[in-house]
């Protein structure tokens, strides 16, 4: 049994900066502190919390007055950055530099006088900070069956949280060109980080779709590795299970489970943007050395990668 990790797979840009960001931070300093997880991955965040990084919320932005706090990828609202400044809070900005452009396009398009609407899940941290940049007016919909909530009279303008699906998104559109007098996609186009959009879909996410399913296609059986809590992971993973039905989804390798590789010949591992490239490998070593059609293979794989 060959068993192999995608290429493709593994933190996207503006995650491995958010990393790099606080680990450079954790070695300046004692006290970090994450507004939310730093990322949407349990093993990830155990690591970092090893290193010394501390994860609250906002509600607790008032007990670490004078300290150091970490606003991760995910961005947050105005407010945050307000409250922080009136509790003498030191910020570290790790937004993603898309995150941080839709955020300003947002804003632009609401002091013009928009009606906002994102396609995106209401309660995720990255859209609870784009709604911020509207006072808290936008319109979030995450299905066609929501679409009715926004009002047909109004200019409107339509964003996406970075990390949806394309097809939905493309669906929404078309329906609400045909209810909506006055419709604007919104889109972000900035040579610094060399992302340019019809829509606001993060390219990494959506560029996957075509290399994820045919790694998927390629394999017998296919090990998706991701937090439960990944927006984009459960988007991924959908598509990945949609191309190879033999797709299993585990947050860490305690849940691998042997009869999943019933005589399987290839075993393929990949997962989320938010899923860290050192987790894949455990994961696959951890196939190679404990699953017997794997073991002769698996030694080999592992002198072949010292």
């Amino acid at each position: 049994m060959n068993v192999s990790v995608d290429k493709s797979s593994g933190f996207c840009w503006g995650v491995i900066r958010t990393i790099e960001i606080a680990e450079q931070e954790l070695g300046n300093q004692r006290e970090i502190y994450s507004l939310g997880d730093v990322i949407h991955n349990p093993m990830e965040i155990e690591r970092l919390r090893a290193k010394g990084l501390q994860t609250i919320d906002v509600s607790a932005l008032e007990s670490v007055r004078g300290k150091t706090v970490l606003v991760r990828a995910h961005g947050e609202p105005p407010s945050t950055y307000r409250r922080a400044e009136e509790l003498g809070v030191t910020i570290i900005d790790a937004t993603c530099p898309v995150v941080t452009k839709v955020q300003e396009r947002i804003r632009k398009f609401y002091s013009d006088g928009y009606q906002v609407v994102i396609f995106g899940k209401k309660e995720h941290a990255e859209v609870i900070g784009l709604i911020g940049q509207t006072n808290g007016e936008a319109i979030v919909v995450k299905s066609l069956a929501e679409i009715d909530r926004v009002a047909l009279d109004r200019k409107t303008v339509l964003f996406s949280q970075t990390t949806m699906d394309k097809p939905t998104f493309h669906a929404l559109k078309e329906e609400l060109q045909k209810r909506v007098r006055e419709l604007v996609v919104g889109s972000i186009e900035d040579e610094a980080i060399e992302f340019h959009a019809k829509d606001t879909i993060c390219g990494q996410v959506s560029g996957r779709d075509k290399k994820i399913r045919e790694f998927a296609q390629a394999n017998d059986v296919v090990i998706f590795v991701a937090g439960r809590a990944s927006s984009n992971g459960k988007v991924l993973f959908e598509i990945t299970r949609e191309a190879n039905p033999r797709t299993y989804f585990i947050e860490q390798p305690g849940e691998l489970k042997s009869e999943w590789f019933a005589d399987a010949v290839n075993v393929g591992i990949t997962g989320a943007t938010s899923t860290p490239q050192w987790l894949m490998e455990q994961v696959k070593k951890i196939i190679e050395t404990t699953h017997p059609a794997a073991e002769q293979r698996g030694n080999e794989s592992i002198h072949s990668h010292p």
